[in-house]
């Protein structure tokens, strides 16, 4: 059985500038997938050739068993470009029936699949209205919902909450988390928070190469405790807390936040131990989790 999506010595250039410098990975379907990079990896051009705009110069990418773009996926692969933008003229349910048309729904159908996804995105009461009525959030949840018609099994989604308030970003995140349960979806953000949230897997791009392909650890980890406090002197605090049973490594990531290493089997209780501390030195802390961040995971893996 072939990878849900598989790419294979995937190479592409831009002139004399290598973007992607043969990539190769297997994705399965299932929980959602975050396509992460600094500013130039080559995440939107890989976003590019996933979705059919591009076409690599050399290697192979299939989404599905199918190369992008093939009519074999219409249905099947929804896209949400970061700059979607939507014609001022039409309302939103003439316009997402006319792209469900494109797909090859009769008139009937894409009028229903156009009120479903409008429904999904909580918009079925501007059916009527035009694009330039809705806010910024409301023209995001559009796009959306765009994604979503024919419901595909694959949707790919860039910046879906660029720009967004929390509340709106929220939202959107609840939506995707919801619609995990019929879909896989690629999301392509420089959002940490909002991927350790959503996502199961990452793909991590540097200089045009895939450098990290990883599992999400969302689970406890047994060996770690990430700590941000409100205030104190780092020196003192990771001198403190050094002294916890159970801990033997206390590192600053960054001002008031701190990742503890500690002896699962021996101190199972460390969390308690550090609460205690923190109260007998009358810090007061923001947040204590077991387990690192998605941050924490790519940049600074911790060696023990």
């Amino acid at each position: 059985m072939s990878a849900f999506i598989q790419a294979t010595n995937l190479r592409k250039s831009f002139g004399s500038k290598l973007v992607l410098d043969n990539i190769n990975f297997e994705l399965s379907a299932g929980e959602p997938i975050a396509l992460i990079g600094p500013n130039g990896a080559g995440k939107t051009t890989l976003f590019s050739i996933m979705c059919g705009y591009l076409t690599p110069d050399t290697g192979d990418i299939k989404l599905l068993g199918h190369t992008p773009g093939s009519s074999a996926l219409f249905g099947r692969v929804g896209a949400l470009p970061q700059d979607a933008l939507f014609d001022p003229n039409f309302s939103l349910l003439n316009q997402l029936s006319f792209y469900a048309q494109l797909q090859g729904m009769n008139k009937a159908r894409a009028d229903a699949d156009a009120m479903r996804v409008l429904t999904l995105v909580d918009l079925a009461d501007c059916a009527k209205q035009k694009a330039t009525s809705l806010s910024h959030g409301m023209k995001k949840r559009l796009s959306i919902a765009q994604a979503l018609l024919g419901e595909p099994e694959l949707v790919l989604l860039d910046e879906p909450t660029a720009g967004l308030d929390p509340m709106n970003a929220l939202q959107i995140r609840q939506l995707i988390a919801k619609m995990s349960e019929q879909a896989t979806f690629v999301i392509s953000s420089h959002n940490l928070f909002e991927l350790e949230r959503l996502c199961g897997t990452i793909l991590y791009l540097e200089h045009g190469k895939l450098v990290q392909q990883r599992t999400i650890n969302t689970k406890v980890s047994q060996g770690f405790l990430t700590l941000t406090l409100e205030q104190g002197e780092s020196a003192q605090v990771l001198k403190e807390l050094a002294l916890v049973s159970g801990v033997h490594k206390v590192d600053c990531q960054q001002k008031n936040e701190y990742l503890i290493w500690f002896d699962a089997e021996l101190a199972p209780d460390t969390d308690l131990a550090v609460l205690q501390a923190l109260r007998s030195h009358g810090w007061r802390y923001k947040s204590l989790q077991r387990g690192q961040s998605l941050e924490q995971q790519l940049f600074a893996v911790a060696n023990g």
